[in-house]
């Protein structure tokens, strides 16, 4: 911005703020005001959407003055802050590797009071700016209304990806789940059809197509999933997967795996093969490195036994423990190697999933838990880190909760991590963000912004699987919904 547009700039924010003018006469306090969310001190990226907050006291009036340590400033009125996008926008500009300020002001019986200031860091670091996940309802009942949606993180807007209510009947409905991308970009991505008109939509090169990747030799089709950084390969799990449900725990219900291995798909020779299905052990939960020289996995050892009743599955669950593994791989063969644990969380009477290796190939996040693979409903969940290079494993105690802290994805740059946590009501799961810093530590994490901070109490829907994206998905629903009616491409069996 040069120094012309700035001075208009700065104008224009003085004349829209001049009806609203900080009181010359207050009373100081010494707290900071109760907001939701909780936007005070977080560290946010240069290109956020606005952190929009809601002031929980009770008064007659309400100022919020914004400022930055560059002169630019406006003041915003009312219980409920929503930022104009282009007031914030130069306030994030002028803030950049700085901090922004805010000074809240309430009236109360004709008197204004003045909280403690509320400091922001601007980080020069830009977040990715897109943003998909599935909206679920949060009990396991009402799977089929559930949308993929995508974000634009720098503003408001938000689209669908994909609605399976749209392809749902009333006696065998949808449910699309598993959305994944290569490589942080979109022309090459895929979701899966559960029930009706099921199969796993592939986007190759921008162009759609549904295919069955369940063979003969395979326990099922593909169920979670990453691709090749690089190349048009999928590493999937295949999965028997049960549920149960707690009639004490207020973590309701158990998703829990029977049986599981992994497998390789090749998207332009539409053929899959085995890649772990060791009788003694469960993998899943497959994850590249970025440099496509390592697939990361969760496994526990598990003698499937299809004569054991489920019963007998249930009653052992708790002591299931998974460690954490990896393979190398070779592009050129297109082979793996031997699997070798990498954290054992077993030792610890513990189980991991979710292993995610940060772009640098420094670190592994992944969650930590009391016991089993799916942690999403699990209260004992926290994100760990793994130092890879040198081998120490730690609590991330400055992002995790009391509550449910799980999924998580590292934007493209490594700099931003984002995660699913219960910790706001302990039922409905949100997306939370923070900063990760080049020693290694993440900072005060915050909710996703949204325009009306009445958002979230409004909102009965989970945010499930939040993946980062460099772009849009472009492939329309409609050529989405087109593929998603014809019958899948039959997938064949490599040995």
């Amino acid at each position: 911005m040069n120094v012309f547009s700035k001075i208009l700039l700065l104008a224009a924010l003085a004349l829209a703020s001049c009806s609203k003018q900080i009181p010359e006469q207050f009373t100081k306090t010494d707290k900071f005001p109760d907001l939701y969310p909780d936007y005070n001190g977080v560290t946010i990226p240069c290109n956020i959407a606005p952190l929009n907050f809601k002031i929980k006291d009770t008064a007659d009036a309400y100022l919020s003055r914004f400022y930055s340590p560059d002169g630019v400033e406006f003041i915003v009125s009312g219980q409920k802050v929503q930022i104009k996008q282009h007031a914030w926008e130069s306030l994030l500009e002028s803030s950049k590797g700085k901090n922004y300020s805010v000074d809240v002001f309430l009236k109360k019986n004709n008197k204004w009071f003045k909280f403690k200031t509320i400091t922001n860091q601007v980080v020069s670091d830009p977040i990715d700016e897109y943003l998909s996940y599935r909206l679920i309802e949060p009990g396991y009942m009402g799977y089929e209304n559930i949308t993929i949606n995508q974000r634009n993180l720098t503003n408001f807007k938000t689209s669908e990806i994909y609605n399976n209510m749209k392809l749902s009947e009333e006696k065998d409905g949808q449910c699309v789940n598993c959305h994944s991308f290569q490589n942080y970009r979109t022309d090459n991505m895929q979701m899966h059809l559960r029930q009706n008109k099921g199969g796993t939509l592939i986007v190759n090169d921008g162009k759609v197509t549904k295919v069955n990747t369940k063979t003969e030799q395979t326990i099922s089709g593909g169920v979670y999933t990453t691709w090749h950084p690089q190349e048009k390969l999928i590493v999937y799990s295949v999965n028997v997967i049960g549920q149960s449900f707690h009639s004490k725990s207020t973590e309701k219900v158990e998703v829990l795996d029977s049986n599981s291995d992994l497998i390789l798909y090749d998207v332009e020779k539409n053929e899959v093969s085995h890649i772990a299905n060791d009788p003694e052990r469960l993998e899943t939960w497959p994850s590249w490195s970025l440099d496509g020289k390592m697939l990361y996995f969760a496994s526990c050892k598990y003698k499937a036994d299809p004569n054991k009743t489920e019963i007998e599955l249930i009653e052992n669950y708790p002591y299931m423990k998974y460690d954490l593994m990896r393979m190398s791989f070779d592009v050129n063969t297109r082979t793996f190697g031997k699997a070798d644990t990498v954290f054992s969380a077993s030792k610890l009477n513990k189980s991991a999933s979710f292993p995610r290796v940060s772009p640098d190939g420094k670190y592994l996040l992944f969650t930590l838990g009391d016991f089993g693979n799916f942690h999403i409903w699990h209260k004992s969940s926290d994100l760990y880190l793994l130092n890879l290079q040198s081998g120490d494993v730690r609590n991330m105690t400055e992002i995790n909760s009391n509550d449910v802290d799980s999924y998580h994805s590292w934007s493209s740059n490594g700099r931003w991590i984002i995660f699913s946590t219960r910790r706001d009501d302990g039922s409905y799961t949100r997306s939370y963000i923070s900063y990760f810093d080049k020693s290694g530590k993440a900072t005060k994490p915050f909710i996703l912004p949204q325009k009306d901070p009445d958002f979230y109490g409004e909102l009965f829907k989970s945010f499930n699987l939040p993946e980062f994206m460099v772009e849009p998905v472009k492939v329309t629903p409609r050529e989405f919904y087109n593929a998603a009616e014809k019958d899948p491409i039959q997938a064949s069996y490599k040995p």
